[in-house]
This record gives structure tokens, C-alpha cells and sequence, in this order.
């Protein structure tokens, strides 16, 4: 798909605002809402305290995709042996969900489907991972700067889960998505980009429940054995890092996944294009935003400057940072913005959230 009509695209999968719509203000911080459990209770708690949220995300995808809310239930359904197969514990959230909000299982699914049911992507984000030798503290710290529409902030918030039996989650999502980005209580966190090009589209699994898998995991290895298993609908690139000091990224294409683990630097940062042997390749360079490379490019430089001394306030720098602007990693962008930023130290449990631009906004702490 050519550049232009990438950016051309501003679907269900960017949260396109609705027509006529006053441009939206950003909250001054994303709530925090808290579910424990079964997962058809955690669902039904996440729905009631996201209701509002959750019938705003289904407002928009029907307007951004133009398309009837019946239309948008009938699609969503097709997924249902999907998650039938790969996560009937995550259908039974889903529908919990439902519960809770007041909306139909489909509507509660279609949350979690996004622009799988339309196969459009326009994001731009940056995300890294710090290993324990390059930080100060000797802990991992990893995380990314979310760039989409501006009507994602007004339908955000952090959750945290507490399932039976499993890790503990911390994610920062929005409108009834019961996976995104963020970290499990047993260190393991992940954070995400699109990739510009690379294998042809699928009718596969929606990258939103292997988001949620992926935090019921201990590993990086055993997050590798998901993406084997589970055939992706689409391509999109996973930051990661586990309690065991790993880091690594992984490309997960719709042919599987491919692994670029850590070269020795102890860190590693990536953004919008394919970096692996097997698809770093011109025709999909033709099809990534061109801002990803100076993005990734200027990332890694900042992380090595402090390399052995990083900290927290560091990364805050780095992901405030306007080199390249508006386009820049602190991203300005008319047609994609950072609409939250995000940094995890998984082993202290706790995520610092910043509402959109973070040079105009401060950092929030969420603790598990």
C-alpha cells in the first residue's frame, strides 16, 4: 500500500473522531479502574466502570468505519471461533464485558477487534526496553510513546486486573480493550508498533487478546512460543522484557514471527518499519512512515549516551524529545499525535503514565 494511502486511512484501527465532533480536550490524567476475579467477573467489573468508554469506542468505530452497528456486530462475530480456539477464557471476559456495559457480545468483542475488520493501520510509535546493565538502577525499565488520533485520550484509561490464578496486569487501554499495552506482576512487559509493509493481511487473531496472552506469560521464550502457535490477522512489532533480565523484539507477521533479540548492548528501541533480515527490504521501507527511521535512530542515540546510568527521569528526556518535530519522537503530528506515554519498571510493579504530549504533560504513577 502506497504512503499516501496509508495516511489516507484513517479507520476504525486510528479511532478517527466522530463527523462533526468539536475537537476534544485530553483529561488532566487516565483513570484507574480495578478488577479481580473470574474472568466473566473481571469483565463485568471492567465493563461497569468503562461503560461510558466503551460506547464512546463503539460510536467511533462505526463512524470512523462508516459502517451500521449491526454491520459492526456481524463482522465481529465472524471472530468468535476464533477466540473459541486460541482464548475462550478471554471470549468469556469479552462477554462479561458486555454484561457490564450493557452492550451485546459482538459489540464487546468488536472492542477487541478494531481495525482487524477493515485491516487499516496509521500509527506511529516508539518503543524501547532498557536492560539492567545500561540503567542505573540495575532494573529493566521499557515502554513507548503511543501516537494515534485525538480521540483516543478522551476513551482511555489504566487498568488493573487481578485474575484467579494468574499474574496480576497493568495496562494502559481504551474502551473496552482487554489487552494493550503495559506489564504483569511477574516482570514480564511489552509495548508495541505498527510495521509498514511486510506478508499480506489475514484473517487471523486480533493483535488486542495475544496482547492480554502475551501478560499471562513469564518469558520472552514463552511469548515466541505464542506468536508460533497463533496465527496473526496482521503484522505488528512487540518491544519485550522478563523478570529473568531479557529483552528482545519480536516482528510477528502473518507468516510468524521473527525474533531480534538483545546484540549486547542491553538496550533497544524500535518504531514504525521492518528491521529483521527476512523483510528489512525496500519495498516495505516504500511502505513504512519515513519518520521511522530518524525516530529509532535517535531513540537508540539517547538511550546510549546514558547507557550504565539510566533512570527514570532519563527516559522521561528521551520521550520528550522534539528532534525531527513535528514528527519527532514527542510526536506533534496533525494526523498522529502521542496521546500517551508510557514507562514501566516491572520489577518495582508500577507504570508512569503521562496524558498525550509529555512536554506539556506530567507523569502519573500506577502500581499494582
Amino acid at each position: 500500500m502506497h504512503e499516501m494511502t496509508r495516511r489516507s486511512l484513517l479507520t476504525t484501527l486510528t479511532a478517527a473522531p466522530l463527523a462533526g465532533a468539536a475537537k476534544v480536550v485530553d483529561p488532566p490524567e487516565y483513570p484507574l479502574f480495578r478488577a479481580k476475579g473470574t474472568n466473566l467477573e473481571m469483565g463485568r467489573q471492567h465493563g461497569e466502570q468503562a461503560s461510558q468508554y466503551i460506547r464512546m469506542h463503539l460510536d467511533v468505530l462505526s463512524s470512523s468505519g462508516k459502517i451500521a452497528r449491526d454491520t459492526l456486530r456481524r463482522r465481529a462475530g465472524k471472530f468468535k471461533p476464533m477466540f473459541e480456539r486460541y482464548c475462550p477464557h478471554l471470549l468469556e471476559e469479552m462477554r462479561g464485558i458486555g454484561e457490564g456495559a450493557g452492550v451485546t457480545l459482538e459489540e464487546a468483542m468488536a472492542c477487541s477487534i478494531r481495525g482487524e475488520m477493515s485491516n487499516a493501520k496509521d500509527e506511529g510509535c516508539t518503543a524501547y526496553a532498557i536492560g539492567r546493565n545500561a540503567t542505573a538502577k540495575r532494573e529493566t525499565i521499557a515502554g513507548q510513546n503511543s501516537d494515534m488520533n485525538d480521540a483516543v485520550p478522551p476513551m482511555a484509561y489504566v487498568l488493573h486486573l487481578q485474575p484467579l490464578g494468574k499474574p496480576e496486569v497493568l495496562i494502559w487501554t481504551f474502551g473496552g480493550m482487554l489487552g494493550y499495552h503495559g506489564m504483569n506482576s511477574v516482570g514480564v512487559a511489552h509495548f508495541a508498533n505498527a510495521l509498514g509493509g511486510g506478508p499480506a493481511v489475514r484473517f487471523g487473531m486480533p493483535h488486542y487478546p495475544i496482547k492480554r496472552m502475551m501478560l499471562e506469560c513469564s518469558t520472552v521464550a514463552e511469548i515466541m512460543d505464542l506468536f508460533k502457535r497463533i496465527p496473526v490477522a496482521s503484522n505488528g512489532n512487540y518491544v519485550l522484557c522478563d523478570s529473568k533480565g531479557a529483552i528482545a523484539d519480536i516482528e510477528a507477521t502473518t507468516t510468524g514471527p521473527e525474533l531480534l533479540p538483545d546484540t549486547g548492548k542491553s538496550y533497544l528501541a524500535h518504531t514504525n518499519h521492518f528491521v529483521c533480515s527476512r523483510y528489512a527490504k525496500k519495498e516495505n521501507f516504500d511502505q513504512s512512515w519515513k519518520d521511522s527511521f530518524p525516530r529509532m535512530e535517535r531513540m537508540n542515540s539517547l538511550i546510549a549516551q546514558r547507557s550504565g546510568r539510566v533512570t527514570v527521569e532519563d527516559v522521561k528526556a528521551f520521550l520528550r524529545d522534539h528532534s525531527g518535530e513535528p514528527t519527532s519522537i514527542c510526536r506533534h503530528d496533525s494526523e498522529s499525535r502521542t496521546v500517551a506515554s508510557l514507562i514501566s519498571e516491572p520489577a518495582r510493579r508500577r507504570m508512569h503514565v503521562a496524558v498525550g504530549n509529555p512536554c506539556r504533560s506530567r507523569y502519573v504513577t500506577y502500581s499494582m
